[in-house]
C-alpha cells in the first residue's frame, strides 16, 4: 500500500518513512506544502493514506486538508502536530482529518492508527486466505497449511497487493508503484524475481502456480479458492 508523508522536519520525515517502509509500504515523501499538495492531487487514486504535518512551509496542512477533501472524501488523512489544545484537535477534525497524532509520537501508535484507517476506510481486510495460505497483516504473518513460511518486506508486499485484489490482473506497472517506492519508467524486472520467490515459497508441489502470468499486462492470483 502507498503513503504520502508531507513533513518538513527531514529527521521525523526520514524516520517514519523508514519505519514504514520497514512495515512494507511504499512511501512518497514531501517537504513543503506547496509541493505536497501538487503530489496528493496529481495521485489521489494512487495513494491508500496521507500523513500530513500541521505547520508546514509554502502551505499549511489545515489548506491541504481543505484542499483534498474537495476532490477526495475517502482518502484517509492522519495529522502530524505539535498542537495539542483540545481546540486544535477539534479544528483538524473538523477540516477533513480522519485522526490527528500529537508529536512527539512512538511509531508503533502511529501504524496501528495506519492500519485501522486503512481497515476501516477502504473495508479492507486484514487477513487474507487463498487456499491454505494465509496472510495476516496485523500480526505481519504467513502461514501454508499452518506452517509459518518467512518472506522479506518486499515479498510480503507483493503478496499482500495480488491478495487484496485476487481474480483481478494486477498490472506491472501498479504493482512497482505500490510495492516500491518509484513511479517507474525503466526496468521493471525486479518484479519477476520477487514472483519467482514467492512462488518457490508458496506453490504447492505438482501443481499449478497459485499466481498467474498474464503475458504483456501483469499477474494474478485466480479467485476459485
Amino acid at each position: 500500500m502507498r503513503i504520502l508523508l508531507i513533513e518538513d522536519e527531514t529527521a521525523i520525515a526520514n524516520f517514519i518513512a523508514e519505519g514504514l517502509k520497514e512495515e512494507g509500504f511504499a512511501v512518497d515523501m514531501a517537504g513543503n506544502g506547496k509541493t505536497g499538495l501538487h503530489m496528493a492531487l496529481d495521485n489521489l487514486e494512487e495513494y491508500d493514506l496521507i500523513l500530513l504535518d500541521w505547520m508546514l512551509p509554502g502551505m499549511s496542512g489545515i489548506e491541504i486538508c481543505r484542499a483534498i477533501r474537495k476532490e477526495n472524501q475517502t482518502v484517509p488523512v492522519i495529522f502530524l502536530t505539535a498542537k495539542d489544545t483540545v481546540d486544535d484537535v477539534v479544528f483538524g477534525l473538523e477540516t477533513g482529518a480522519n485522526d490527528y497524532l500529537r508529536k512527539p509520537f512512538a511509531f508503533e501508535e502511529l501504524l496501528a492508527r495506519i492500519r485501522v484507517l486503512l481497515r476501516n476506510s477502504t473495508g479492507a481486510q486484514h487477513i487474507f486466505r487463498y487456499a491454505d495460505i494465509e496472510m495476516n497483516l496485523d500480526t505481519h504473518r504467513v502461514t501454508k497449511g499452518g506452517a509459518p513460511v518467512e518472506l522479506t518486506r518486499k515479498e510480503f508486499a507483493l503478496l499482500e497487493l495480488l491478495l487484496r485484489h485476487k481474480g483481478k490482473a494486477c498490472r506491472r506497472t501498479r504493482i512497482i508503484e505500490k510495492v516500491w517506492d518509484i513511479h517507474f519508467d525503466h526496468d521493471n524486472s525486479v518484479i519477476d524475481v520477487y514472483i519467482n520467490a514467492l512462488r518457490k515459497k508458496l506453490d504447492s508441489p505438482g501443481s499449478l502456480s497459485f499466481i498467474q502470468t498474464i503475458r504483456g499486462v501483469g499477474y494474478r492470483v485466480n479467485d476459485d479458492a
